[in-house]
């Protein structure tokens, strides 16, 4: 729930009290409580509101913006219109720039300006997205330094890291020539380690999960790919979004098990060739 202060409530009889909270101030602790119910459920576009309605009473309501920026991008990734998710994806960003002006070096704004910057990087394009991926850097980092403690931010700084990692070389060229310069840093052994990171905070995340085994299966660990798979086909599904990457698990666990077993069936026909075929016989 959004933080709030407490104040001390006006009495039935009597003038109010100067600590007394005003009407505004208990209207937005409403709005504030009612929104985090609202998240708790799922149910995004009323939570979204709710916040817009706190932030009508206070713009600059920092738990407010940065919150309104995440859902926004949540809701907008929901459309498959892009003329819709471009919507969404640009009112998250003006969330996550107020956000920031208020709080400039804290980790939910960076994570919010990181995650709208990201989502927006999918409808643009070559170039455009390219000079996204280096503006977001900064922010992304700065989210998963200051708050450790919060999953998304891993997992936004391991799909950052995998992406760039993996520049081709006109990606790369481009960069150089026309950015100054591509992000330096990324690997695909960082771009794991921060998704694992994410998965360790958050376990009953399937989308962690997901990302995690992919990573895992583009680099050819098929056995850890396949034990991320089998646990989270089991995680519990609470809204639609969970139930598609639920499916997109079991799509993706049976390749990678029958390809495991091949490859086990291959050391053992060669583990076997190994061990029986005769020696020559020495010379006397």
């Amino acid at each position: 729930m959004p933080d709030a202060a407490e104040l001390k409530p006006a009495t039935k009889t009597g003038p109010r009290s100067k600590l007394s909270p005003a009407p505004d101030s208990v209207a937005l602790r409403e709005y504030l409580r009612k929104a985090a119910a609202l998240q708790t459920k799922f149910k995004d576009s009323e939570a979204l509101a709710a916040y817009e309605s706190a932030l009508k009473i206070d713009p600059q309501h920092y738990g407010s913006l940065w919150r309104a920026a995440v859902l926004s991008v949540s809701i907008g990734n929901r459309y498959s219109d892009e003329t819709r998710k471009s919507a969404y994806f640009a009112a998250a960003r003006q969330y996550a720039n107020r956000a920031l002006e208020g709080q400039p070096e804290a980790g939910e704004s960076n994570y919010a300006m990181a995650l709208a910057l990201f989502s927006q990087a999918g409808l643009l394009s070559a170039r455009d997205r390219l000079r996204i991926f280096k503006q977001l850097r900064p922010h992304v980092f700065l989210a998963a330094e200051r708050r450790p403690d919060m999953p998304e931010a891993w997992q936004l700084l391991g799909r950052w890291y995998y992406r760039v990692a993996h520049y081709n070389v006109l990606e790369k060229l481009f960069s150089r020539v026309v950015l100054g310069g591509y992000p330096q840093g990324a690997s695909s052994k960082k771009a794991m380690e921060a998704m694992e990171k994410a998965h360790e905070l958050d376990p009953m995340r399937i989308q962690y999960s997901y990302d995690l085994a992919r990573m895992y299966k583009y680099q050819g660990r098929r056995r850890r790919a396949i034990a991320v798979l089998q646990e989270a086909i089991k995680l519990p599904t609470y809204t639609s979004e969970d139930l598609t990457i639920n499916r997109l698990c079991q799509q993706l666990l049976p390749p990678l098990v029958r390809a495991a077993s091949r490859r086990d069936r291959l050391h053992a026909r060669w583990y076997e060739r190994l061990h029986t075929t005769p020696k020559p016989a020495a010379r006397e």
